[in-house]
Parts: C-alpha cells; structure tokens; sequence
C-alpha cells in the first residue's frame, strides 16, 4: 500500500520508512498558494519551495538573486495551500555561506515566517558547520549535491557533475558527511546513474534525484517544467507530462477573440 493512500501528513520520519520499504518518494515544486494546493491534493509526497523561484516565477538568469524575504513569501504562501505534503524551503545564496551564525538566523526566520517543515541547503563539507548549527536548533535540514546552480559561476557550467574520478568521491565522501552531520534527505542533481545508485546503497537517509538515473530513494522536478509551462528547457532528464504553455496559450487566444467580437460576456454571463 502506498504512502499516498496510508499516511495522514508527511514527515521526515516517514520518508525514512518509505526508503527502507522502498517505496519511491515523489517531490515537485511549487511557490504559490493556488499550485501548492493542487500539488498537495494530487497527493505529491514533498513539496519544494525552490530557489528555482528565481527563474520561473522572477525571470532572473541564474538562481543567485533571489532574497531571504522573497524566499520567505513563497514559502508562506505554499504552507498556506499544503494539509499533507513535506514542505522544504531552499535556502537562498547569500543567507549561509561562510557564516554558520547567519546561517541559523536565516533558518530560523524561514521556520517562523513559513511554518515550513524544513530548510534545503547547496554543498558539502563547505558549509557543514552551517548545517551542524541550524540541526542544532531543531530544524531539519536536506542537503544538495552534484549540480549546485547557486555555484554556477564557479562551475561556469550547468553540464554533468562528478564524471571525472576525483569530483565523483569527493561527491561521495560528502553526501556521508551530510548524513553523518543529521541531515534527514539528500537531493542529488545532475551526476552520473551509477554514482547516484551507489550514494543511494550506502546512505541510510533517502536520496532524491533530478537527472540522476532511477535508482534514487525519489524524483525531484520543476513544476513549470514538468508541466509544460516552459517551452525552453529541455535537458535529457525532463519528462513533460502536459503542454500548458499551448493550452493556455490558445485559451487566453479565445478570450481575446471573443472580447474583441463581442461574444464575452453574453446574456448568461451578466447581471
């Protein structure tokens, strides 16, 4: 029986049990409350309040210019629409590198303004002092490995992760030092099938995948994407299960239409 059909409210403890039944977890994003909402009630087991914000609902190029406070906004208005889902706030650039004590701070302001259920943050052993210091107030924290894109203009590139040998066990090496820290989940992007399979085999907390193969304890994507809504992204790990962008197109097509020939509104749909 599966968790959709059993579990009242998603919690981090239930995710854990999901991996050792091996039943896979299901995660997309949302960042408004009408989204949220539907997401929830289709049964999504987590909800991600990404960074990825800050592209498709900002518009910006990369993920590094959206804030705390615009983070915190959408957060707060996905908890709104949620009764079931896990819901995880990314952390956004700037509000935890270097500096575990803003780290903490930026944490704690996302738990009280969202009432989130978690806080998602980018990296490895570079920022495990900030992790060990927001587990130590009780919040709970995914980690991220692989393609990080607050990183892109260190990696220059949104290509595969830790292909070469050297990435691929630092890669590893950190996704043991995230568990061992007490982080409850791992998303791991963008990295090679077999790399992800292993990580998976030797964590013990649930890992979920976006481009990373089949054998993650979950999948992870963009909601936008998945949906259709954009039409320019197309990496080879997308699976587009609707067309929005052609449905909705021709529906605001329609309206304009019938607007401009004076069929809208007609007798039925006035007062």
């Amino acid at each position: 029986m599966s968790t959709q059909s059993t579990v009242k409210v998603v919690t981090t403890h239930v995710l854990s049990e999901m991996k050792l039944r091996g039943e896979k977890i299901s995660m997309l994003t949302a960042y408004d409350y009408s989204m949220a909402r539907i997401v929830d009630a289709a049964g999504i087991d987590v909800i991600l309040v990404g960074d990825s914000a800050s592209n498709v609902m900002a518009g910006n190029e990369t993920t590094l210019p959206i804030t705390l406070d615009q983070m915190i906004y959408h957060g707060a208005s996905v908890v709104r629409g949620v009764k079931r889902a896990l819901v995880v706030v990314d952390m956004p650039f700037g509000s935890y590198q270097g500096n575990s004590k803003e780290a903490l701070s930026s944490a704690i302001r996302i738990m009280k303004e969202t009432a989130a259920d978690a806080v998602k943050l980018e990296g490895g052993i570079e920022i495990v002092e900030s992790i060990k210091r927001i587990l130590s107030a009780g919040i709970p924290v995914m980690g991220h490995l692989g393609l990080t894109p607050q990183s892109i203009h260190k990696f220059g590139t949104y290509t595969v992760r830790a292909k070469e040998e050297a990435e691929a066990q630092k890669l590893i090496e950190d996704a043991r030092l995230l568990e061992e820290a007490g982080c409850f989940a791992l998303v791991l992007e963008k990295i090679p099938a077999v790399l992800a399979e292993k990580v998976s085999r030797e964590l013990t907390i649930p890992t979920i995948g976006i481009g990373a193969g089949g054998s993650t304890d979950g999948q992870v994507l963009v909601i936008h994407d998945m949906l259709g809504i954009n039409k320019e992204f197309s990496p080879r790990f997308l699976r587009r299960y609707a067309d929005l962008y052609t449905i909705m197109t021709e529906a605001v097509g329609h309206y304009i239409d019938d607007v401009k020939n004076r069929d809208f509104p007609n007798e039925k749909e006035q007062y």
